[in-house]
């Protein structure tokens, strides 16, 4: 671990000591600098290319993501390992799909916390549990509702699309050269499949699936 040179991005002494001591205590003693801003990373980045960064992004002044994405692929040597108290679910649904960085939680263990740092040094990602969990029960949601989507025909998609933009029976009909009853009993059908028992319901459900985007919807 001593040929390890991490970067603390984070503006909290608190914890810039309590990680300089878990580095210790895994034998990494070496001169770690410290960065209080995107600037000053910047800076440290450009010296030391392959340095680990331990960044809390919530602490520290970038803008969004893809400011944090612009930065970490100018600097493709280096590591990173996300140290936050709150990191959202689109945050990390992007994130997780970046191999160069690792995630913690600041009430991730101190077990955790070293873990990650050795895995760093031997250029492996680590998730702690409690993130790792989250992130696969939001997959498994949304696995749930593509199968429940792939329940209907495309052409119940098709008019659980139309109900959704706000089309009548009548209309759909018309568009589709088929009559009302027809269309009545594709509507009684994706109800039954999907269980929900009005449009209000059923054009939550189209939007919270993707079958139509909200700009779709708004236009």
């Amino acid at each position: 671990m001593k040929s390890t040179i991490f970067i603390l991005a984070d503006n909290q002494d608190i914890s810039n000591a309590g990680i300089r001591y878990l580095l210790k205590e895994i034998g990494c003693n070496g001169k770690h600098r410290e960065a209080r801003n995107k600037n000053e990373l910047i800076q440290s980045l450009s010296k030391i290319k392959e340095a680990t960064v331990v960044l809390d992004y919530t602490n520290m002044d970038f803008n969004n993501i893809d400011e944090l994405l612009i930065v970490s692929s100018r600097f493709r040597k280096a590591k990173w390992i996300l140290f936050s108290d709150e990191l959202s679910l689109p945050f990390l649904k992007r994130i997780y799909l970046e191999k160069t960085f690792s995630l913690l939680l600041k009430n991730s263990t101190a077990d955790e916390i070293k873990e990650a740092f050795l895995s760093s040094h031997r250029n492996e990602r680590y998730i702690c549990q409690r993130l790792m969990q989250f992130i696969s029960l939001s997959k498994e949601q949304k696995e749930s509702k593509d199968s429940e989507i792939m329940m209907l025909t495309h052409t119940e998609q098709e008019i659980l699309k139309s109900i959704a933009l706000g089309r009548s029976v009548k209309e759909i009909a018309e568009e589709r050269f088929s009559s009302v009853h027809t269309i009545m009993t594709h509507k009684k059908n994706i109800f039954r499949k999907l269980e929900v028992n009005n449009i209000h319901e059923a054009t939550k459900y189209a939007l919270r699936s993707g079958l139509i985007d909200t700009m779709e919807y708004y236009i």
